[in-house]
């Protein structure tokens, strides 16, 4: 691509969002939080409007993802291991996502997209373990609209600050884990609940 994202997606607009985002969730090496806050920007600047925004980035993350799992699914561990590093997925991200899906399964689908190189190999780990279809929709596709309606709202509060995004998102971390933290504390509760009924 000769453009770089930030020039594709002001070219393409809504399209772009679509294409970008589907790209960036199997695995081309993409700043996708950033560029969701650019999004954001654009709706503040009223280039695009925040549902079509949202409508398009979410369908980008969930087509994405969807391809991810069904790669997993058909192709296993194999493929993954001998062309991942194509995809920047690496034998070290490869294992460490391999031993957090095992331990955390369908939180870890969920979080993964606000956690970099997690989100690239959770839905491939969903498909080879043999997840659900049914299941499988429900945890990814309700990750993929928190997390582009996090970032996009983001990037629309910044408004005129939106080159400072990368000192924002750092000043942000805390709350963005405490985030994570009360989603994981709904998750185990949940677990807990099923638990108890199955006794």
């Amino acid at each position: 691509m000769e453009q770089s994202w930030d020039q594709f997606l002001i070219h393409y607009g809504y399209f772009g969002i679509l294409l970008l985002l589907i790209g960036g969730i199997v695995g081309i090496p993409l700043p996708d939080e950033i560029l969701l806050t650019f999004v954001g920007y654009n709706v503040y600047r009223g280039n695009m409007t925040f549902v079509m925004a949202l409508l398009f980035a979410f369908l980008g993350s969930a087509i994405g993802i969807t391809i991810s799992y069904f790669l997993g699914s058909k192709l296993g561990l194999p493929f993954l291991k001998r062309y991942g590093s194509k995809m920047y997925i690496t034998e070290k991200k490869l294992v460490l996502t391999q031993q957090l899906f095992r331990k955390y399964g369908s939180f870890l689908l969920f979080i993964g997209y606000f956690i970099p190189g997690i989100r690239h190999v959770t839905a491939y780990l969903a498909g080879i373990s043999n997840y659900k279809p049914l299941k499988f929709s429900v945890v990814a596709y309700s990750g993929a609209l928190v997390w582009t309606l996090s970032f996009i709202t983001l990037g629309f509060q910044l408004g005129e600050k939106w080159n400072d995004v990368n000192r924002h998102l750092n000043d942000l971390t805390p709350y963005i884990w405490l985030v994570l933290l009360t989603i994981s504390t709904y998750f185990i509760y949940i677990r807990v609940i099923k638990k108890n009924k199955c006794n």
